[in-house]
């Protein structure tokens, strides 16, 4: 893990930034395999699961193969899944926007509706482990937005992640992944419903093809590699260590980021990196290629520094100076914070904005699964109490006939 000055502009400016590289082969490649699944629908769906799914049987699993293959999961992981679950649905519960209704005008009144997608999509990636816990993030709170249909996707879906399924109550499983699944979901085929509305974590190729479908299907955002900031002044090495080389165990590019003023810290965070990455080497290639301390000269420093990054992550040593970043998509307040908690078991969701998207907006929440709109009804006195300034805007905007689409009804 280095260590640098924040005098470092170039290294500062990297962790700004970014800076990082796409493969050049991914975005063509996924245009090639989405465009394909559009046309040919099923046909490509099996072409390419085969391929890389390594699919053999039925697409989809029935609602009784889901529940033999939960049951498999070990008592306590299924307990956990309930836990979280339990957790999640409390949190998305509060999330959800309120209808309302007001009176801005004698005649005029203004009512905000809030209601559910039809259906969503949730991807949950394969990869090296299973991920039940990416399930329940995004099909509870879909759920509890009221989504009348979750369809869920994965290549090879574990007991765990089938007893997350049942927990979420999950109507329809695929076992699909990469590009071809979310083309699938995006755009339908004779066997895989379209979706309003797709979101969850996913590799490269996934966040290319959901660039690639953005235009047609709503998405959650673009996902980037998993990233922590710690800012610390006085917190315990070993701890902070242990939440860098945790996420740095996620993948190759993911970012571990400790700012601190004191470089005393900095040291120990480093070497307590060092020995723990004996007893799990899955991070070292994260941490020799992105992890980094950065000395400050100032706690403030490290601040303005921590909401520049706008980071997914943030772990910081007290609630005062969470209060203080502002562009995060989770933040963890003192020593207690333990990121991996979060991804688990607070009921806060861990599907967050990478690559700097926490300048503009946080983590996944049951607002993103519905739509909210307004009503608006005028009387007879209410558009007369409006039209003259309606009409005046109109004309000065040199819309005539949008003034008299008011003045026929008043005049």
């Amino acid at each position: 893990m280095r260590i640098v000055a924040s005098s470092n502009r170039r290294a500062v400016r990297a962790l700004v930034e970014r800076g990082r590289a796409s493969d050049p082969e991914v975005a063509p490649r996924v245009a090639e395999i989405v465009d394909d699944v559009r046309r040919r629908g099923d046909r490509a769906v099996r072409k390419y699961a085969r391929a890389f799914d390594r699919l053999q049987g039925p697409v989809e699993l029935d609602a009784d193969e889901i529940r033999r293959g939960a049951a498999l999961a070990p008592p306590a992981v299924r307990a956990a899944i309930r836990n979280a679950a339990r957790h999640i649905r409390r949190v998305a519960a509060r999330q959800v926007p309120k209808g309302w209704r007001m009176t801005v005008a004698a005649g005029v009144v203004i009512e905000q509706r809030v209601t559910p997608l039809e259906r969503v999509g949730c991807y949950v990636p394969g990869g090296r482990h299973p991920l039940p816990s990416s399930l329940l993030m995004t099909a509870v709170p879909a759920r509890a937005a009221g989504v009348g249909e979750v369809i869920a996707t994965c290549p090879d879906p574990a007991p765990a992640v089938l007893a997350a399924a049942v927990e979420a109550r999950v109507d329809r499983l695929f076992r699909l992944g990469g590009a071809h699944a979310v083309a699938a979901l995006a755009y339908g085929t004779a066997s895989v419903p379209r979706v309003d509305k797709l979101v969850g974590p996913g590799n490269a190729w996934v966040a290319a093809a959901k660039a690639r479908v953005a235009p047609d299907c709503a998405i959650d955002f673009y996902a980037g590699p998993t990233e922590i900031v710690v800012v610390s002044s006085d917190g315990n090495p070993d701890w902070i260590a242990s939440d860098l080389v945790a996420q740095a165990e996620h993948d190759p590019d993911a970012r571990a980021i400790l700012l601190t003023p004191s470089r005393p810290l900095a040291r120990a965070v480093a070497a307590s990196v060092a020995a723990q990455l004996e007893d799990h080497p899955g991070a070292a290639p994260s941490i020799g290629a992105h992890g980094i301390a950065v000395v400050t000269g100032t706690l403030d420093e490290a601040i303005e520094l921590a909401n520049a990054i706008a980071p997914e992550h943030a772990a910081v040593d007290t609630l005062a100076v969470a209060h203080r970043i502002t562009r995060a998509g989770t933040v963890f307040a003192g020593p207690y914070g333990a990121q991996a908690a979060g991804d688990y078991a607070t009921g806060s969701n861990h599907v967050l904005p990478t690559d700097g998207a926490a300048r503009v907006r946080g983590g996944l929440s049951a607002a993103d699964f519905v739509r909210v709109h307004s009503v608006q009804r005028l009387t007879r006195a209410g558009l007369r109490r409006l039209a003259p300034s309606a009409i005046s805007l109109a004309n000065a905007e040199g819309l005539r006939a949008h003034a008299a689409s008011v003045a026929i009804r008043v005049l």
